[in-house]
């Protein structure tokens, strides 16, 4: 499905040249959910860019069912750490926003656009504006957005990073059950070790900067995932040691 091979890449400054990706290479199955980590710094961000057609990059290539990606594509939709709403807008409006833009039948996506809203817990919202909303209620429509054009590939920023604790496990237990309901390719990009492990099928921790994967960890876990106490909250302590020693070591 996604592929990169020998991918790196470097930005030029004043000081000279930073690279952020050097000689990465990975491939993301069809439908998997893969998390990545890393350091600050390490190039997780750029590395979503350069699936998203945002950037090019300096060596390598980044393929998407075989054909190279060198612009964004309509199927791969990318969502940042900040929800970037329409202040103008009602919820409603904002998840239909990339529907009027790729003039997408109406009817048929305001009633998807209101079973996402409800979905995540915003029935009785639908008529509000962010300024009405709170930050988790803001992400929770910003998911929505990304989710209604149904993308073959959802690329996630630390999406839930600036949210507080309880709330950012909600929203990763809402992006779970939507994803074994509707799954897509998804890679998400997160500082929390726990959170990686709830949500994916396999963790990619990046080396520091220039970022290389410095290992693939399958999560062998069934789901659906709890952050609380369950029969394999064993095994996931297991799984959240093994990337937190990768992380102090690297």
């Amino acid at each position: 499905m996604i592929r990169l091979a020998g991918v790196s890449r470097t930005f030029a400054s004043r000081d000279g040249d930073v690279t952020a990706l050097r000689d990465l290479d990975l491939d993301i199955a069809e439908d998997q959910f893969v998390a990545v980590v890393g350091r600050s710094g390490c190039g997780k961000s750029t590395l979503l860019r350069l699936m998203a057609g945002l950037l090019a990059p300096t060596a390598g290539t980044v393929t998407i069912d075989g054909a190279a990606v060198t612009r964004p594509r309509q199927d791969v939709v990318l969502m940042h750490q900040l929800p970037a709403l329409l202040p103008w807008r009602t919820a409603l409006g904002n998840v239909m926003l990339p529907v009027e833009i790729r003039r997408l039948p109406r009817a048929e996506h305001q009633a998807r656009a209101a079973e996402l809203l409800d979905s995540v817990g915003l029935a009785g919202f639908h008529q509000r504006h962010p300024y009405e909303l709170s930050g988790g209620m803001q992400q929770r429509v910003a998911l929505c957005r990304a989710l209604i054009q149904r993308p073959r590939v959802l690329l996630m920023d630390e999406p839930f990073s600036a949210l507080d604790a309880l709330t950012r496990e909600e929203l990763a237990t809402q992006l779970q059950a939507m994803h074994m309901s509707a799954p897509a390719t998804t890679v998400f990009v997160t500082h929390s070790i726990p959170e990686a492990v709830l949500l994916a099928d396999r963790v990619v921790v990046l080396s520091t900067r220039p970022g290389r994967v410095l290992r693939v960890v399958d999560v062998d876990l069934p789901r659906p995932r709890s952050f609380g106490h369950n029969a394999h909250v064993a095994r996931a302590a297991e799984h959240i040691a093994e990337l937190h020693d990768l992380l102090i070591e690297n």
